[in-house]
């Protein structure tokens, strides 16, 4: 089957689509699944927009409103992860997983599905190693801290996924895994992002936690995006025994969805001719999610996953064929996720803007029937529990913490040293926002509406590649080969992105000590949402 494959949408989804369109006009290929590697932004209405971690002026309501509210329906099966420019409040309400909008599936924090046989997983968010061993404990409204942790990756999603064993087709995180550069064409991509040189050079380019799911999992296929850069790669994983066949995987990563941007791919990918059209649960994963059940943390307290190590009663928490087979009979062995989308908020009416609309901490429906069905924690329940436990005291983030369960610890060092989510430093292709400091205070910040119309993209087909037969790049001649699809997709650009590099980006403020003066936002590109500007 044909697999359309998207980096960063930010939230333009009708540029998606009317490209994914005029494939098929001009050239009869119609994709039977469109894949989205994060920052999808399923903005629904004002109160969205004041949960993504992006500067006021940054926030557009985009056109996701139109397939949340039924007026559109997006032409293809949808299925996403989430990135760390998103609508948190939104995607929180799903932490298994969930139907956005009628065809726009969200794979949660992590998970597995299948479609016509092809089984893919995901992992949502970036890595934060000073968030890595904490719970999902955020809720909204968030602060300026919990703003951007909501988005971070948590130890708790890596173990899960590390305790599968079948074979995963395809494999989708938002940011790279680290070390990916090293099996591409390394000279090309340093030619093109030059401001990525130290991070390559020291190996700390890219997501640690990702780079180990990848030693595990070894799918066919890797995609992510984040960097707003095309870059492929091949990656020949050893084996552990005589006995194992070797692996390896392809590994792409997508640039961001822009007029004139190579941003699609679309693939050719085995499937089993006799599956439905239909999305399924992956049993495997369901079996997994119930195994890990007594894991769950909603509080900020850290601590590593069980280990091997002689402080833990239990640590492989994989799962037998007899606990597969039990989630194929409780299921009847109907794998088929339900069509179940339910409109949990108010949707964006461009005729009657409410700029003062405040988040509010949502028990989604279809998240509620997931968890009763397999036993499972509904995460979002606990923390409104947590919450009504502690409302003497205010603030969600200043729960008490729970009595850490016996399986795990908190005196654990995190296995992770660095705090690098791949991107420390300044890169004029991705927003960064000041970690210390607040942008603009959440409660009073601007919305700025995107037009109800807005301006027609252009209908150059260059958004688009098919790749080929194989997209393998040999190892041994990363340094010197020519990597053809990325001389295509960044050789224009780079004289717009040294200039960009060199500008200054700066505010006024206060310093800590009351002192005024011009601070520096650490932001990679300030027109990321100024797509128009920036591609004239």
């Amino acid at each position: 089957m044909k697999v359309a494959v998207a980096g960063c949408c930010h939230g333009a989804l009708d540029k998606m689509y009317e490209t994914l369109e005029l494939l098929q006009r001009r050239h009869n290929v119609r994709p039977d699944l469109l894949l989205c590697c994060g920052d999808f932004q399923a903005v629904r209405n004002e109160a969205d927009l004041r949960c993504m971690a992006v500067p006021a002026k940054y926030r557009h309501m985009q056109t996701f409103y139109r397939y949340y509210s039924g007026e559109k329906k997006a032409p293809v099966l949808t299925v996403f992860i989430g990135g760390n420019h998103e609508a948190s409040n939104h995607l929180q309400e799903l932490p298994y997983g969930g139907w956005v909008a009628p065809n726009i599936y969200y794979l949660g924090y992590a998970g597995v599905v299948r479609f016509r046989g092809v089984r893919i997983g995901g992992i949502s968010g970036i890595f934060k190693s000073h968030d890595y061993r904490k719970g999902h404990f955020e809720c909204p409204p968030y602060n300026q801290q919990t703003i951007r942790s909501a988005y971070h990756v948590r130890n708790i999603e890596v173990f899960k996924l590390k305790q599968l064993k079948r074979p995963i087709d395809i494999f989708m995180s938002h940011d790279w895994p680290r070390s990916i550069y090293h099996y591409g064409n390394k000279k090309q991509l340093l030619k093109m992002k030059s401001f990525f040189r130290q991070e390559v050079e020291s190996n700390t380019l890219g997501s640690p936690a990702a780079s180990e799911l990848l030693q595990h999992l070894k799918p066919t296929y890797w995609f992510s995006a984040h960097l707003h850069v095309k870059f492929a790669a091949f990656m020949q994983h050893e084996t552990n025994s005589k006995e194992e066949l070797p692996k390896a995987t392809k590994f792409l990563a997508l640039d961001k969805c822009l007029p004139h941007r190579d941003f699609l791919q679309i693939i050719d990918v085995e499937h089993d001719p006799s599956a439905g059209d239909s999305l399924e649960y992956d049993a495997e994963w369901i079996a997994v999610l119930k195994a890990t059940n007594s894991l769950i943390n909603v509080t900020q307290s850290t601590w590593n996953m069980p280990e091997k190590n002689g402080l833990h009663a239990k640590w492989d928490y994989s799962v037998t064929e007899e606990a597969i087979k039990e989630v194929l009979e409780e299921l009847n062995h109907d794998l088929k996720i339900p069509c179940n989308f339910t409109l949990t908020a108010a949707c964006y009416d461009p005729s009657k803007p409410q700029k003062n609309m405040e988040p509010v901490h949502t028990i989604n429906p279809q998240t509620t029937e997931f968890c009763a069905q397999f036993g499972l924690t509904d995460i979002n329940d606990r923390i409104q529990q947590a919450k009504e436990e502690s409302s003497g005291r205010g603030e969600c983030e200043e729960e008490e913490e729970e009595e850490m369960d016996s399986t795990g610890s908190a005196e654990e060092p995190s296995e992770y040293n660095t705090d690098n989510s791949g991107l420390s430093s300044f890169n004029p292709d991705e927003i960064m926002l000041d970690e210390e400091g607040g942008d603009e205070d959440l409660s009073t910040c601007s919305v700025d509406p995107s037009p109800d119309h807005p301006p027609e993209f252009s209908t150059s087909f260059s958004d688009i590649r098919i790749m080929p037969d194989s997209m393998a790049v040999s190892s041994d001649d990363a340094m010197d080969s020519n990597n053809e699809e990325l001389e295509k997709s960044g050789g224009s650009k780079q004289v717009e992105e040294k200039s960009s590099t060199e500008r200054s980006l700066k505010r006024i403020g206060g310093d800590e000590n009351g002192n005024s003066g011009v601070k520096k936002i650490k932001r990679r590109n300030q027109a990321i949402y100024a797509a128009e500007d920036e591609d004239k």
